[in-house]
């Protein structure tokens, strides 16, 4: 297969590149990113692109399926405006430019509590990206709603620190349907959901990414 990545460069994004790599199922990587990338393999094809003006790029986006795992924080982005640019607009184009090329298949990370009628910005704008491309009808279309991601080598002061809070709730038997997750293991579930044929559309939350990582696709 030929796989089309989005956000290649976060946390989420890097671990799925490099399995994707390890993968004899997927013989070409097609990456979009905004600059140069620090990834060595000849699978990997890179194209740096401007996201704001995906007429110069959309034409690239053809292959057998798709994944979506950019994003962002407000404090990165600087501002709502920025952020949504980023966390709608930028996923949307990409969404739509593979749509309207044939791919079949589309994978996109969003997030638990994600709702286009929230009152909270962030699960606001990632409800109306899940809404947007639900109403693109993929033949297949996959969205997986983590809640808390573990990132190695994260810098995000508040993230380390809800992180050691949930894990000491976990231990207590607390919240274990809000039990952090790997973005290695996140990865390998959207490689999982590439691999099983249907024509549907799938939701998977929470603590059921890890079942679904583990699922038997051949």
């Amino acid at each position: 297969m030929k796989a089309l990545v989005i956000g290649a460069t976060g946390a989420t994004g890097i671990d799925l590149v490099n399995q994707l790599c390890q993968d004899a199922d997927f013989e070409q990587i097609d990456i979009f990113v905004r600059r140069r990338s620090d990834f060595h393999n000849e699978k990997i094809k890179a194209y740096i692109v401007d996201f704001d003006h995906p007429e110069e790029w959309k034409h690239l986006v053809k292959g057998d399926v798709a994944f979506s795992c950019l994003g962002t924080t407000l404090k990165s982005a600087g501002s709502k405006e920025n952020q949504k640019v980023i966390d709608y607009d930028y996923q949307f184009n990409f969404a739509k430019a593979a749509k309207d090329n044939g791919v079949e298949d589309y994978i996109l990370v969003s997030a638990y509590g994600a709702n286009p009628d929230s009152k909270i910005f962030y699960s606001r704008i990632k409800g109306e990206l899940e809404e947007a491309v639900k109403n693109l009808k993929f033949d297949k279309t996959t969205i997986f709603k983590p809640g808390m991601l573990e990132r190695k080598n994260s810098d995000r002061s508040a993230e380390i620190t809800g992180l050691k809070a949930i894990k000491f709730l976990n231990k207590l038997g607390l919240f274990k349907s809000q039990q952090p997750l790997p973005t290695y293991v996140l990865a390998k579930a959207m490689i999982v959901a590439s691999k099983i044929k249907s024509n549907s559309f799938s939701e998977i939350k929470l603590h059921n990414i890890f079942s679904f990582a583990e699922k038997k696709t051949q």
